[in-house]
């Protein structure tokens, strides 16, 4: 019942607007579980497994505006997805930040360097060469800004023992996040 009253992303992205936020921070994160040995599309290859994290888990796309408060988390994808095709997946996110893209800048990581048009990621380092200043400077502030933004998932992962190590089916720690989020608005008196 929690889950189902989760903020839509589009409605968030209202919100944060409303609220007068310039941007919001997407990032992944893994939600471990002890379910394993479901055989991925790779041979040998549990569909669970995070070879990032080196360990089994989901990964679930959260948004948080500018204080690092989230407000919209998206449906699990297996844990073995990296965080831009998880989001590719999706294909409703990417359409709803174009759409706030000219109030509301996206930031993310280096993971979602292939949606850069509608992500915003620091320049990454050429192989033997240096950044230059201006990109170096470029790349402090993004990432000033996107630190505050990663407390959005420290504070669920943090806030809700449930979100360390979930026993249930891996395809429910989607919806187990999202009453997370319901929860934390709540406590929080937060709608965006």
């Amino acid at each position: 019942m929690l889950a189902a009253r989760s903020p839509r992303l589009h409605g968030a992205l209202l919100a944060a607007k409303a609220a007068g936020h310039d941007h919001v921070n997407i990032d992944g994160i893994l939600v471990e579980t002890d379910r394993c040995r479901t055989p991925g599309p790779t041979a040998g290859v549990d569909l669970w497994w995070s070879g990032k994290h080196n360990s089994h888990g989901g990964n679930v796309q959260v948004v948080t505006v500018a204080d690092g408060c989230p407000i919209w988390t998206c449906d699990v994808r297996p844990g073995r997805e990296h965080d831009i095709t998880a989001v590719r997946t999706h294909r409703e996110v990417l359409s709803a930040l174009i759409a706030a893209g000219t109030d509301l800048r996206t930031l993310g990581d280096l993971s979602y360097e292939g949606e850069s048009g509608t992500i915003t990621v620091a320049f990454k380092k050429p192989k033997n060469r240096r950044l230059a200043l201006v990109q170096q400077q470029l790349n402090k502030a993004h990432s000033s800004l996107r630190a505050i933004g990663e407390r959005g998932n420290s504070l669920l992962k943090m806030t809700f023992r449930a979100l360390r190590n979930i026993s249930l089916n891996p395809w429910r720690i989607g919806k187990i996040v999202a009453a997370a989020l319901v929860i934390l608005h709540i406590e929080h008196d937060r709608t965006t």
